[in-house]
């Protein structure tokens, strides 16, 4: 049976379009899914548990993988943007150093700055993307790999997620609070600074606002667990929060972290997407929403453009 999977498990194209649409997935395979992407189980699991729930499971399984090529928006060629790797210094970090993806639009700035925080693997091929599209619309973006003091992103996110496992949590935040540091005080910064990530990145959004208080002026979780209920009265900077519907785990969290900003007075906006999944904006697999994937992004624009004009 180990070989049967072993040969299974190497018939997998990465970079092959999926096969199914969302709505052609069984739901207990999002589930599971889920459960994959935040370390519950590794990949052989995953495709395993899935083939076992469902008939066409472990097809679905499958379709669930990213496929980055398929899912560039803005390359690196733009002539809107100019984008490169920057090493800047990362006190009490991982290593004391930190390596960045920097994105800036054409032109001499100041420009407004937004740090773009990646999911539980480092710094993937949709991260850099979503960097890029900040970028067109004006923001000098900055999406720093939390990876990059143990080799970086490793090009696949099994290994980056078992990676990012690894680090000591304490300090890898801390590579992030310096992070947005640097982006706020960069030559080409207005000073104004904004924030989003996307699940681990938007819970380290929430962390953002309440470690960095003013210093930060806006901040955009995408489903991402909520700030700790305690440090909710440091936080200075609106908050845009967007939700998955089918995300029982993080949503279970609003409650709590709604009536601590109500009480420390933080304006705030909640939006919950209907029909969609945890990771709705990723585009590199079925769990991307178009529709709703579009509106969070253009209300994110407008939240920043907003608030650090």
């Amino acid at each position: 049976m180990d070989k049967q999977w072993d040969e299974a498990l190497s018939t997998i194209a990465p970079e092959a379009p999926p096969a199914l649409t969302q709505g052609e997935i069984d739901r207990r395979v999002f589930e599971l899914y889920d459960e994959y992407c935040h370390g519950g189980m590794d990949r052989r699991e995953f495709l395993a548990r899935a083939a076992a729930v469902a008939i066409g499971g472990l097809a679905m399984a499958q379709a669930l993988l990213p496929r980055y090529a398929q899912a560039q928006t803005i390359s690196f060629t733009d002539e809107r943007i100019k984008a490169r790797y920057v090493s800047y210094p990362s006190p009490g970090g991982t290593s004391g150093n930190m390596r960045g993806y920097l994105v800036q639009p054409t032109g001499n700035g100041p420009f407004p700055t937004v740090l773009v925080v990646h999911e539980n693997r480092g710094l993937n091929p949709y991260i850099e993307d979503v960097a890029r599209r900040a970028a067109t619309m004006g923001f000098l973006a900055l999406a720093p790999d939390g990876l990059s003091p143990v080799g970086g992103y490793p090009g696949n996110d099994d290994d980056g997620r078992t990676l990012q496992a690894t680090l000591d949590q304490g300090k890898l935040r801390t590579d992030m609070v310096n992070s947005a540091r640097y982006l706020k005080a960069h030559s080409l910064s207005s000073g104004k600074l904004g924030v989003t990530g996307f699940c681990w990145g938007g819970g380290t959004t929430n962390f953002l606002a309440a470690t960095l208080g003013a210093d930060m002026h806006a901040g955009v979780p995408f489903y991402g667990p909520a700030a700790d209920t305690a440090s909710v009265p440091n936080i200075k900077s609106p908050l845009l929060v967007q939700y998955a519907e089918n995300d029982e785990r993080i949503n279970a969290m609003w409650p709590a972290y709604e009536a601590a900003l109500k009480a420390a007075k933080v304006p705030y906006e909640m939006h919950v997407y209907p029909g969609t999944q945890h990771g709705f904006h990723n585009n590199s697999t079925p769990r991307y929403h178009e529709a709703s994937a579009k509106l969070a992004w253009d209300r994110t624009i407008a939240f920043f453009k907003k608030h650090l004009a």
